[in-house]
């Protein structure tokens, strides 16, 4: 995920000397071995995005990170290269919103997908690296940043070339796509990443409970384990192809591991601001007490301080000096503002329908569009269901608020029909506008449905002509193997057992009577109509014969089209 924070760092002699100890300090330590030594690709060896023949962008656009390596020793500087750091040092402090996030998305991922095994330490490396813990957890109550982190603008001068592919919507830049957020998504990759890891309904990428899991769902791409050190390897490097930034993160990786610990949000200094086009103003390594500087002519190995009291004295070493750049650095055009939306498109293909107490197929949605019929992003669409029905969006609301993605469509939650068929109308407004533009979904709750109906008992049905059939045939209908309340089921006596004798009600034989003071002949019907009950139970009224002797079937079919087809014999009295 790109870094947002501009290009690494280098720093001569004494920083080579640094990145070296690093290194061996974690071959000590049992750290994942590093790939092979490969030097990370330059600007103008990266692939373009959306180039013929060539791969997609990483996850971060590829572009450039900031960070320094983590302490070679404890905080007491003293210890062994492989000591544990000790609880409350400073650079193995995260904030405690960070913390939280990288911890649940964690957990999240052991439940979607165990086989990845994601440790929230890798996710807190790559954290790390992209931007400082979200600059030192600069967050507010939800998780998400008060003003939106973003990497250099991916032009093509010095970094990736991206032309913009979310209209602005992220990174408000309509030209060129930019990294985003604490975790460096490129908006086209969050399109497909993105997730929602607080619950809150959007997929927000300055948002680091969103961020993190996102960040962990693309590294467990391609069905990877990552305690398989070839797949925690691709995983890095898929969010930002570089063996630099690979073994930096699997530095702080294997820091983390060793102990890491929880500080106050914002306690931490943001890092440095970037300058330019995404570069950082160069400045000398912090001397923490008691670490001794490293000396320029002899990498590797510190110098000695003057000891207290022997009349000797030293003078510090200046700090290297960066030679001015030849060419003044490619400055950053700033973010425009989209134009807003002035009207909505019904993105539907027809009614809204579904059965009583079922999920409606489609989601009401609209598109909102700028006066120029372009897309309009980051548009606030309010739905609001009416209507006598009892349908709910899904959690229970009947008003809810979406912000439209890049290509300008706002999706409510999916529809959950209730138990009263009727009309309905799911009313989309765009707020934020001087006149209020309105837009009605018309939408249906139909009768509720069965899937499947089973009589309860398989005793035959036989009758003497002129008699009533023993016992009321029972049946039970379910959908989706639960109960189905308030089915209507037709029942109609048809003559002859054969399908071949036709699906029309039968003009003798067997028949029911319906309610009534009229004479039973009257009363007579051989099709009615039932409706189950809130079991989905269905009891059937007694069933009478005539003089007519012969086989004759009983067709019961409810709403939803489930059917169930009895044989019925009338024999000759004894």
């Amino acid at each position: 995920m790109a870094a947002l924070f501009g290009r690494r760092m280098r720093r001569g002699a004494a920083s080579t000397a640094v990145a070296a100890a690093a290194m061996a300090a974690l071959s000590a330590s049992g750290a994942p071995s590093a790939v092979g030594e490969q030097p990370a690709a330059s600007a103008a060896e990266r692939p373009s995005a959306g180039a013929s023949g060539q791969e997609d962008p990483s996850v971060t656009g590829d572009s450039p990170y900031h960070t320094d390596l983590p302490p070679l020793k404890g905080p007491g500087r003293n210890d062994p290269p492989d000591e544990t750091p000790a609880t409350g040092s400073a650079e193995s402090g995260i904030p405690a919103t960070v913390l939280d996030a990288y911890r649940k998305a964690e957990a999240s991922l052991a439940a979607s997908n165990p086989r990845c095994r994601v440790p929230w330490e890798l996710l807190a490396a790559i954290g790390k690296v992209e931007s400082g813990h979200a600059r030192g957890g600069r967050l507010d109550t939800n998780g998400t940043t008060p003003s939106p982190i973003l990497g250099p603008v991916l032009n093509g001068v010095g970094f990736a070339n991206i032309s913009d592919t979310d209209g602005g919507a992220y990174d408000g830049d309509t030209l060129h796509d930019r990294a985003v957020g604490p975790m460096q998504f490129i908006p086209q990759t969050w399109e497909s990443w993105g997730r929602d890891g607080n619950g809150d309904g959007r997929r927000d990428p300055n948002n680091i409970y969103d961020a993190a899991l996102a960040a962990g769902s693309y590294l467990c791409a391609h069905d990877r384990d990552l305690t398989v050190e070839r797949d925690l390897h691709q995983a890095i490097l898929g969010y930002n192809r570089s063996q630099e930034y690979l073994r930096t993160v699997l530095h702080w990786y294997d820091y983390y591991r060793k102990g890491a610990h929880e500080v106050p949000d914002g306690s931490q200094p943001a890092p440095g601001a970037p300058t330019g086009s995404g570069g950082t103003t160069p400045s000398p390594d912090p001397v923490r007490p008691g670490t001794p500087s490293p000396s320029p002519t002899k990498p590797g190995k510190p110098t000695k301080p003057a000891k207290p009291g022997d009349g000797s004295s030293s003078k510090p070493t200046p700090p290297p000096t960066t030679p001015p750049p030849t060419s003044p650095p490619p400055t950053t055009p700033p973010p425009t503002t989209p134009a807003p939306a002035t009207r909505l498109v019904d993105l539907g293909d027809g009614a809204l329908s579904a059965p009583a107490g079922e999920r409606f197929a489609e989601r009401p949605a609209v598109r909102a569009e700028r006066a120029d019929k372009k897309p309009a992003a980051q548009a606030k669409v309010r739905f609001t269901l009416t209507g006598e029905t009892g349908t709910t969006f899904e959690g229970g609301a009947t008003t809810v608020t979406v912000t439209t993605k890049a290509d300008g469509v706002a999706k409510a939650p999916a529809l959950l029909a209730g138990g009263k068929p009727g009309a309905l109308t799911v009313k989309a407004t765009l707020l934020g506008t001087t006149e209020p533009v309105t837009l009605g979904l018309r939408g249906e709750v139909t009768a509720p449905r069965a899937d499947k109906l089973v009589r309860t008992d398989e005793t035959e049905l036989t009758c003497e002509a002129g008699a009533t059939f023993e016992g009321r045939i029972a049946l039970t209908a379910t959908r989706d193997g639960q109960a189905a309340p308030g089915v209507a089921a037709t029942a109609t006596v048809l003559a002859g057992a054969d399908p071949a004798d036709g699906e029309k009600a039968a003009d003798q034989g067997p028949y029911f009577l319906t309610p009534g003071d009229e004479p039973a002949e009257d009363r007579r019907t051989r099709e009615l109509t039932l409706t189950t009950d809130a079991k989905g139970n269905l009891l059937l009224p007694e069933l009478h014969t005539d003089d007519t002797t012969g086989t004759f079937r009983l067709r019961v079919e409810t709403t939803g089209g489930a059917v169930v087809v009895l044989e019925l014999k009338v024999t000759d009295p004894a």
